[in-house]
């Protein structure tokens, strides 16, 4: 494998971890929302990745990084409350919170964070290696 292809590795990692934290963004800027319904509240949200591997078109080099397949909504239970004085109450005084667990939602910021950043240092070392494979004949 190429140094060259870190880049495009380290590239896609970044672009999945983007993606996570804007996720988690959302699912925590909404975390206390309340509405009328089940089918109008907000569910948490969570990207799905894979590992793409794409052979390149003289079939001799092989790329490999992350690919987002899409964003799914959790499937756990949402959060009802019996509220009849709240103005979203349903006829039958019931408020319906999102599924979103705001420590977990943290939690998945940090981890998220922390690997944006990996994905960046190792980028930043592929540089300094290529950088010094070029100063290698000089004196």
């Amino acid at each position: 494998m190429s140094l060259f292809n870190v880049f495009n590795i380290t590239g896609s990692g970044m672009q999945a971890q983007s993606m996570r934290l804007n996720t988690t963004a959302s699912n925590i800027a909404n975390a206390d929302s309340v509405s009328s319904s089940i089918d109008q509240a907000y569910r948490a949200r969570y990207p799905v990745f894979a590992a793409a591997m794409q052979k390149a078109a003289d079939g001799q080099e092989s790329n490999v990084g992350v690919q987002v397949l899409g964003i799914v909504e959790s499937n756990k239970p949402l959060s009802v409350e019996y509220a009849p004085e709240h103005p979203m109450a349903d006829k039958d005084g019931n408020i319906y919170k999102p599924n979103v667990n705001v420590i977990e939602e943290m939690t998945n910021m940090i981890s998220a964070s922390r690997s944006y950043q990996t994905n960046v240092q190792v980028a930043e070392s592929a540089k300094n290696m290529l950088t010094k494979t070029l100063t290698l004949g000089q004196r």
